[in-house]
């Protein structure tokens, strides 16, 4: 009797057919995990898209804070320096420049010969007109013998009263054509007397633009002047004062002026008039100030910072007057506004009072407190309630 026994192929065909199933789930299963593990992955970087969208979509802004007015009560404005009075030269006649006598940075005295003009044309008419006024003498002369004589005659019936009034109004014609002779020869003379350019008053030549042989035409609105003298031994400044302050800067009040080409030296000025009207584009008075120059530092045309001692501008500043970079400053329609970022980084955008503008820097009268975290150069387009980050690193005004 024999033993039952599996077959070679079927003991061969069992186990394979096992093996391909456990193959088979365990590729499933890394199949499934494969895609969980994918989908994972895309999910987190969808949120970690999404995150930083978010933070994207906040803006990053830098903030100052608001600083108490170190400068107190001074008001410092920009002058312009100009000589105590200064005068263009001009040609009154037409010419060649035949000389010029005087250079720039010459002292002058009133009367002093600047330039001589050659003006030939001048003097032909200046003879001409001589001519005629003998002419002219000549003629009435003879009028006046021709009437003295018909007058004599009148008086011993020898001619008609008609006859003798138009003789002595013949003279009185004659006269005054002799009279207008005479009258052309002066101004021709006084013409003539034009071809020397003098310095009208004690001064410097700041400017010449005389040359040798130069045409000269005179009353052509183009030219520029052949010099120009000034007087420098006082000087005008001449400052424009924001209409906040206009009522403490008063005639009489000193100043001190500083000047970039001398650091650390300060000249004293005094305020001498007041334009009195408030200029409608710059919204400031003009204010004259008068300073000696005995040693002619000061140049005219030059720049210079004016230092007022006032009190805070606009009455409402007060003491509590704080400084911003003007580039914190937004302007719209509203007027100058701030945007100031709360605790909770969300915008609030305040109107706020300029006291004094500097430029570089604005002095602040109310509308904003110390301590606060104002946007430094914020977009037009930030409105309240916009949430932004704050740079690490915010500084002061």
């Amino acid at each position: 009797m024999q033993d039952d026994q599996p077959s070679p192929d079927m003991t061969a065909t069992g186990p394979d057919s096992r093996m391909l199933k456990r193959v088979g789930i365990g590729a499933g299963v890394i199949a499934l995990a494969v895609v969980a593990i994918g989908a994972a992955t895309r999910i987190s970087a969808t949120n970690d898209l999404r995150g930083t969208a978010q933070k994207a979509a906040i803006p990053s802004v830098a903030t100052v804070s608001p600083q108490s007015d170190a400068k107190g009560g001074a008001l410092v404005l920009p002058g312009n320096v100009q000589a105590y009075n200064s005068a263009a030269i001009y040609a009154r006649t037409n010419g060649y420049v035949s000389r010029w006598l005087a250079d720039i940075g010459d002292n002058v005295r009133a009367g002093q010969s600047l330039a001589v003009l050659d003006a030939p044309e001048i003097d032909q008419q200046l003879a001409q007109a001589q001519a005629d006024y003998q002419t002219a003498m000549a003629n009435q002369r003879l009028a006046g013998t021709t009437a003295k004589r018909w007058s004599v005659m009148l008086a011993k019936d020898a001619v008609s009263q008609q006859e003798s009034d138009e003789k002595a109004g013949d003279l009185a014609a004659k006269s005054a054509l002799s009279n207008a002779a005479m009258a052309n020869v002066k101004r021709l003379r006084a013409m003539q007397g034009f071809t020397r350019l003098a310095a009208p008053f004690d001064g410097v030549v700041t400017s010449r633009a005389a040359q040798i042989g130069a045409l000269v035409v005179a009353g052509n609105a183009a030219s520029q002047p052949l010099f120009t003298v000034s007087d420098i031994h006082r000087m005008r400044i001449y400052v424009r004062v924001p209409q906040g302050y206009s009522a403490q800067v008063k005639v009489g009040m000193p100043a001190t002026l500083t000047l970039p080409e001398y650091p650390g030296r300060a000249f004293t000025a005094t305020m001498t008039r007041s334009a009195g009207a408030v200029d409608a584009q710059s919204g400031a008075v003009l204010v004259e100030l008068q300073a000696a120059n005995p040693d002619r530092a000061l140049k005219p045309g030059a720049f210079a910072q004016v230092r007022f001692d006032v009190g805070q501008g606009g009455g409402s500043a007060g003491s509590g007057g704080l400084s911003l970079p003007g580039s914190a400053i937004l302007y719209g329609n509203d007027g100058p506004t701030v945007a100031v970022v709360g605790r909770d980084s969300r915008v609030t955008v305040r109107p706020i009072t300029i006291a004094r503008d500097e430029g570089a820097t604005v002095l602040v009268a109310s509308g904003i407190k110390a301590g606060e975290r104002v946007i430094d150069s914020p977009p037009d387009s930030i409105q309240s309630g916009d949430k932004v980050s704050v740079q690490s690193g915010g500084k002061g005004a």
